[in-house]
């Protein structure tokens, strides 16, 4: 059903976690041959870690696979054409915890910027040298992720489905 994704789980540390059955951000790097760039997303105050910049994402529904819900909420969120995005992988990047609860990040790539508009989620949406997304402030699990991240982009499994 859509929308029965959003509430709070809780993670093993007592802390919260939007997504009733998990969440998913998608990591979207455009021209990555040339100059990659990553969509960020400064989030609005009145949101989880509101004020610091991440990925556009949010909650999954029960019928969703992770790489839908990253999709979907990219859609709702920065307005992007999603037909024009190759998911690249999905990589875990938080949980599995007992509860089910996992975050997603669905790595993918475009040939160049897309054009977007922000929702009220969104302070300001901002395509950010790959290079540079660490003098952002960022979220801290987003933060937390980014070695990963790196590695997986370092492999070459972008530059080369790209």
């Amino acid at each position: 059903m859509d929308g029965d994704g959003n509430g709070w789980s809780l993670a093993p540390d007592g802390s919260r976690r939007w997504g009733l059955f998990g969440a998913a951000g998608l990591f979207l790097i455009a021209s990555p041959h040339t100059a990659p760039r990553v969509l960020l997303q400064h989030r609005a105050q009145w949101t989880a870690e509101g004020g610091t910049w991440a990925l556009p994402g949010g909650a999954r529904d029960s019928h969703e696979t992770a790489v839908a819900a990253a999709l979907r909420e990219a859609r709702e969120e920065t307005s992007i054409d999603t037909a024009q995005v190759r998911v690249v992988d999905a990589i875990t990047t938080a949980g599995p915890y007992v509860s089910g609860w996992s975050y997603t990040q669905v790595l993918a790539t475009c040939p160049q910027p897309l054009p977007t508009a922000g929702n009220e989620e969104s302070v300001e949406l901002r395509w950010v040298p790959l290079a540079a997304l660490e003098s952002y402030p960022l979220m801290s699990a987003f933060a937390e992720s980014l070695p990963l991240m790196r590695s997986v982009i370092a492999a070459g499994e972008v530059a080369s489905t790209s």
